[in-house]
């Protein structure tokens, strides 16, 4: 074999649409990742002709060249409905080794998918928002073409989710509220391994003693590493696993062992235990991450698979009707988003999805329900990395109770949560599931609905809350629902000020909802303004402003509330809730428009929404303006939002009006859960005219909680010139008496 094959391991050969990589398998090594995202091609098939023309086994004439990830929903084939196709040509070297075993794995096709390899089925996939794999090795021919054809169909129907939305039948119109994207919307790839798999890591920890106020636990975290692993061989054989947490500075923290041996064929389960000293722990604003790093080894040591996940270390607890983060109350507050834009639709590039995070980031989202269904890994790890909590949601959305109580969509609303919580369950910044959106779980059949789902998450992930988002429960006459008391926490969707009623009407349904639901933490899931209640763009963005800020300052009053999330950050293509006389565009409904242009809303937002307060005040002495003092305090937990600022930073730079450095500092804060008198000195200028002072307060992961300014401006008294004038300054004479 040659000697650069043996210093790279694997290199993959593989020829498709004329592009070439090399494939060349040592015995025993690591399962590699062959990214497919290039060189497809793909055509519509508005007749559904496809299977019957045999496109399965043969490229049809009209396609195109498209990359992966890529819907027909932006461009030409934008409104679109029904099944388009995707081919490709894979050629794999004859000397692939026996033991080899390949998957074909796609991030999500949308909506329901069917795969063919070399004209034969390999299987199908329903659901546009959750990855999901095939074995296709013993269809690969081996040192031959291959062609991989993939059909993908975007229509909805009352079954599907999203389906039609039978809850408003009588508006005339049953379409979800968001864009129909079909194609295949994230990563395709291969995994190609030699005998053997972890089909899954899944990391459960413990935190011991007390953590309020800590950012290092005192006493040890206790960490299970679930493993699910197959012999994918024709032999037996006799494995090791062998597990490391890595520190969020790179360090070894923890090891674990285990050794076991398999059949041909054979699947096991396995559960290794961590024990971490001296825990950094992931809190709000700062997401200390670890690496689990797991080694499935042969009898030899040599590492057949490895599985690496990320782990954060914290505790979520719901009591007293108030969310706790690592033992402190938190009250926390943020914007939904769709995966949604002009140039990529649902089939989201990295780029775009960083340049959104950090917008919600900047308008200081430490909460929020995504969206309405399953968000994809970029989107996770953001999360995860800077210290937000998310409750991630499957597509139910406006389901009639006919619909709740269908055993086909309960089966597949099941299936769906499953493929969600395993793939997305090691994620730290979840911290609960949500089942349903706006639909009728108050009724009985949605009752039922809604506790054979909470029997499942209990089932899956018993670590985590369970909830939904209801609108039914902010609409007058206000119900008592049953299913609401199934509910770990309420989400409730409240527009007062538009849908809901009447704005000043968010009082004393808060009192409803505080006497009705008195054991239960409220998150508002979604408020805001949408466009059509105003005659214009530029004065629905005034009365989004208006109605945010005195709906938040209800919300800070009833300390039930937990959380507040503003629907929505930015503009989203649909069939609904436009002006009149629309049917397809982009719902006025952000902070931003569809292009990310920012409205006035979103100043407004991130002011309204900022963790902390500061008062600047200037510092003199006998040579002039020597300094600036700031007192800083993190909002109170009568407020919204209100969590703890530990291992915060302030930063400063004085420049006048020219431009000129007069001075700069920065200084690590304190828990500022007290006030912290901040001071900057500089050599005094008597003579400075103008300047400006900006102060930011950094969080933990860089981004600025609090980003301020105070200008000094010299106070200069000035008169106009009046010529002497000797005659007239003279005094005057003396007045002589008669």
């Amino acid at each position: 074999m040659p000697a650069l094959c043996l210093n790279l391991l694997l290199r993959a050969r593989l020829l498709l649409g004329g592009l070439l990589l090399s494939l060349c398998v040592l015995p025993a090594m690591a399962a590699t990742r062959v990214d497919l995202n290039d060189d497809w091609q793909f055509r519509t098939d508005p007749k559904d002709e496809g299977v019957a023309a045999g496109w399965p086994q043969r490229l049809p004439a009209q396609t195109r060249s498209v990359t992966v990830p890529h819907t027909w929903a932006v461009g030409a084939d934008a409104d679109f409905q029904g099944m388009a196709w995707y081919f490709r040509r894979l050629d794999l070297p004859a000397y692939l080794g026996g033991d080899a075993h390949v998957e074909l794995h796609f991030g999500a096709a949308f909506y329901r998918s069917r795969v063919w390899l070399n004209g034969v089925e390999v299987g199908q996939h329903e659901g546009g928002h959750t990855a999901h794999a095939f074995d296709i090795g013993r269809l690969l021919k081996r040192g031959q073409p291959n062609l991989l054809a993939v059909a993908v169909d975007n229509r909805p129907s009352v079954h599907s989710i999203p389906g039609y939305a039978m809850r408003l039948a009588g508006s005339g119109s049953v379409w979800y509220d968001w864009w129909h994207d079909g194609g295949l919307v994230r990563d395709v790839w291969l995994s190609i391994g030699d005998g053997a798999l972890l089909r899954r890591q899944t990391l459960r920890a413990t935190l011991q003693g007390p953590l309020a106020g800590r950012t290092v636990g005192a006493e040890p975290a206790l960490v299970t590493a679930h493993l699910a692993l197959e012999n994918t061989s024709s032999r037996a054989r006799s494995f090791k696993l062998v597990a490391t947490a890595y520190a969020p500075d790179g360090s070894t923290a923890a090891s674990a062992y285990e050794a076991l041996a398999l059949p041909a064929q054979g699947k096991a389960e396995a559960e290794l235990r961590l024990t971490i000293a001296q825990p950094r722990l992931w809190n709000v604003g700062d997401g200390q991450l670890y690496r689990v790093v797991t080694e499935l080894q042969d009898a030899d040591g040599r590492v057949l698979d490895v599985r690496q996940d990320t782990l954060g270390l914290r505790r979520v607890a719901l009591h007293d009707r108030k969310l706790w983060v690592n033992d402190n109350p938190v009250r926390l507050t943020g914007l939904t988003r769709h995966e949604d834009s002009p140039w990529e639709g649902l089939a989201e590039t990295r780029g775009t999805i960083l340049h959104d995070w950090n917008d919600l980031r900047a308008l200081h989202t430490m909460l929020t329900r995504p969206v309405h269904y399953p968000q994809p890994p970029a989107v996770l790890d953001y999360a995860d990395r800077h210290g937000m909590l998310l409750v991630p949601e499957i597509p139910v959305w406006q389901f009639s109770e006919a619909q709740l109580r269908d055993p086909r969509v309960q089966a597949l609303a099941q299936r769906m949560l499953a493929e969600m919580i395993a793939s997305d369950g090691n994620h730290p910044s979840i911290f609960a599931w949500s089942v349903c959106n706006e639909s009728d779980a108050r009724l009985p059949g949605g009752l039922d609905y809604v506790r054979r789902m909470k029997a499942l998450v209990r089932k899956l992930d018993p670590q985590r809350f369970f909830t939904f988002a209801d609108s039914d429960v902010s609409i007058a006459p206000w119900p008592d629902s049953p299913a609401l008391h199934e509910a770990d926490f309420i989400m409730a969707n409240a527009y007062f000020g538009s849908w809901s009623g009447a704005a000043e009407q968010v009082e004393p349904w808060l009192d409803f909802m505080q006497k009705t639901y008195p054991d239960k933490a409220l998150v508002i899931s979604e408020y805001g303004f949408v466009g059509p209640f105003a005659p214009n763009g530029a004065e629905a963005d005034r009365l989004r402003i208006a109605n945010m800020r005195q709906q938040l300052d209800a919300f800070a009053r009833r300390d039930f509330v937990a959380g507040a999330i503003f629907w929505t950050y930015q503009d989203y293509h649909s069939h609904r809730n436009l002006a009149v006389g629309e049917t397809a565009g982009f719902v006025d409904h952000g902070v931003v428009d569809e292009y990310r242009q920012r409205k006035p809303s979103f100043a407004a937002y991130q002011q309204r929404n900022a963790p902390l307060t500061a008062q600047l005040g200037w510092t003199w002495d006998d040579d002039g303006l020597a300094g600036f003092q700031a007192r800083l305090q993190a909002n109170a937990p009568t407020q919204l939002p209100s969590y703890p600022l530990m291992g915060y930073r302030a930063e400063w730079r004085m420049l006048d009006r020219d431009g000129r450095l007069i001075g700069q500092g920065a200084q690590t804060l304190p828990d500022l859960a007290t006030p912290f008198m901040l001071r900057g000195r500089w050599p005094a200028e008597k003579e400075l005219v103008a300047a400006r002072l900006r102060l930011r307060v950094l969080a933990p992961d860089g981004n600025a909680a609090l980003d301020t300014t105070l200008d000094h401006a010299a106070l200069r008294l000035g008169a106009a010139s009046y010529p002497a004038d000797a005659p007239a300054m003279a005094p005057a004479a003396a007045s002589v008496p008669h």
